[in-house]
């Protein structure tokens, strides 16, 4: 039996789903004891069957409900075939061993697993619990005891939320703190009722009880100012038996640390603005604009390269700026008046205000510049870098999330200025930017893929890692038949992210959201499948 599965925030463009399963009426295949049952549950890929993760062994329990939680990625698109192996397990040795008696299996995709969905909104609380006094079930040493916490869904059913680490021989048992997530705990309802029971533990997996009690999380936040919240540990059978009975003991909740989770979209429902920069590659090495073989070469009747990832790129980010201004700038040609060699330029030729009115005209200011530049070299992207890295620095001194800055950069062939590109990097993962590299042509682009953190951190030349992975880069060719839609969500797919880590790491949180419906940033008029939502805390 599925116990229950939630659906959580993503990193990048993966939803995150967290698995919780149960059993019941399993074979019995030991003589003197019950089954030790344990779930390994295996995800097909390319037709094989491999190990994913596996839950801890409950003793002596044909109906067992396991704590782990197993946590997969989900994918919409993709049809994902699980497989759920029950083993009763015989000593320590590994699990699935000749000497473990193989109990059954199920398949089934993750689509007919039951889920909740959880909320951007979404957090996470730390419980620390303790107990006084509890009940000595043992006669020739104390109890054992164990707390298990219980959400009672809608339907009257309960779900395990957790269970906590057994404290050997101790009436006055100091738990360890956990953490748990808001929808796991309570389906984010602060007055949704939780059972929690008390145990002694058994080798055998023959439990005494202790006791109960219920609670909500709405009592638990009571905690503050030094006070703690407690509740009498209730054995319902010796308060009916028992003419004085009081408790079997107390459970106290010494403190409570609740951590709020900020998605991508309540920044942006905040009145977060992203301000869009392009930097074009104006290089010898791209041809001679007038020649059809030109990378730069203005055909009438399709756009190049160039063109069709500005534009894939910049309709999406369009929609997160208000006054739809954006930057457009060059690098690595001979610019008038004097055609001297400049690594960054204004496409526009206005140094004072390189913002072009929305991406159709930036397209225009690129056309219109082609015949007026020399295309030279080297390839050296570190002045623009390091120029708007400056620029988003003037952000950190308002100190709120309204602004943050993705540079687009748009190139034929591997940067020369590899060093000080690093250096520039490694400063600007301080700062609200995120980058975005697009290998233009058919040139060998391997050497670029050490700005892009995925395989590794990226380091300065004196061996300093960013502070967080802020460059994305990816080959043009790779999209060359695909949809504009799909080079935009492949560079995109990871500045969500970037953008919660780094108002995460400052400790900023999102402003109210903009109240007026007409707003840039409003609901209506954001594009919330072109950017996913993610959540870290903040």
């Amino acid at each position: 039996t599925l116990a229950g599965a939630a659906l959580g925030g993503p990193v990048a463009c993966v939803s995150k789903v967290e698995l919780r399963v149960a059993c019941k009426a399993l074979l019995d295949r030991d003589t003197l004891n019950k089954s030790d049952p344990c779930v390994i549950l295996m995800v097909q890929n390319q037709g094989q069957w491999t190990e994913l993760d596996r839950t801890e062994v409950i003793k002596s329990n044909l109906h067992p409900v396991f704590a782990k939680v197993f946590t997969l990625d989900y994918y919409f698109e993709e049809v994902q075939k699980l497989r759920f192996e029950v083993y009763d397990i015989h000593g320590t040795h590994s699990i699935g061993a000749r000497d473990d008696d193989f109990l059954g299996g199920v398949e089934c995709t993750l689509g007919q697993v039951h889920a909740e969905e959880i909320s951007g909104n979404n957090g996470y609380v730390e419980l620390f619990f303790c107990a006084k006094k509890l009940d000595d079930k043992d006669l020739f040493s104390k109890s054992d005891p164990f707390l298990e916490i219980y959400r009672i869904n809608d339907d009257g059913s309960e779900q395990l939320v957790h269970r906590t680490e057994v404290i050997k021989n101790n009436l006055n048992p100091v738990w360890e703190p956990f953490k748990v997530s808001l929808i796991s705990l309570c389906s984010c309802d602060e007055d949704r009722k939780l059972k929690c029971l008390v145990w002694d533990s058994d080798s055998r997996g023959k439990h005494d009880f202790i006791g109960e009690f219920y609670a909500t999380f709405r009592e638990m936040q009571k905690i503050g100012g030094g006070s703690k919240v407690t509740w009498d540990c209730m054995n319902p059978k010796y308060k009916l038996k028992k003419k004085n009975y009081k408790n079997s003991g107390v459970v106290i909740l010494s403190d409570l640390k609740l951590h709020r989770v900020y998605s991508f979209l309540d920044y942006i429902m905040g009145g977060c603005q992203i301000h869009f920069t392009v930097a074009i590659d104006f290089t010898a090495s791209n041809g001679d604009p007038r020649n059809s073989c030109s990378l730069h070469y203005i055909n009438p009747y399709q756009p190049n390269e160039y063109l069709k990832a500005l534009i894939a790129v910049g309709e999406i980010c369009q929609d997160y700026d208000s006054d739809k201004r954006f930057s457009a700038l060059g690098f690595g040609a001979r610019i008038p008046p004097n055609y001297e060699v400049s690594h960054d330029f204004a496409i526009n030729f206005n140094p004072e205000d390189d913002e072009c009115e929305e991406i159709q005209g930036v397209v225009e200011a690129y056309q219109n510049c082609l015949p007026k530049i020399q295309l030279y070299g080297p390839t050296n992207v570190s002045p623009i870098i390091s120029r708007i890295a400056k620029l988003s620095a003037g952000e950190e001194t308002i100190k709120d999330a309204s602004r943050y800055h993705i540079l687009l950069i748009l190139t034929d062939g591997v940067v020369t200025d590899m060093a000080d590109t690093r250096e520039a990097i490694v400063r600007a993962s301080y700062q609200p930017l995120s980058i975005i590299i697009v290998g233009v042509g058919n040139a060998d682009f391997t050497d670029m893929q050490i700005l892009d953190g995925d395989d590794g951190v990226l380091r300065s030349p004196k061996g300093e890692p960013v502070l967080r992975d802020i460059v994305q880069f990816v080959p043009f060719r790779d999209f060359k038949t695909a949809s504009p839609a799909a080079l935009a969500k492949c560079v995109l797919a990871e500045v969500p992210n970037q953008v919660v880590e780094y108002y995460s790491h400052k400790a900023i949180c999102p402003m109210p959201p903009v109240p007026s419906c007409d707003s840039p940033t409003s609901l209506a008029n954001t594009p919330t499948e072109s950017l996913p939502a993610v959540g870290t805390t903040a």
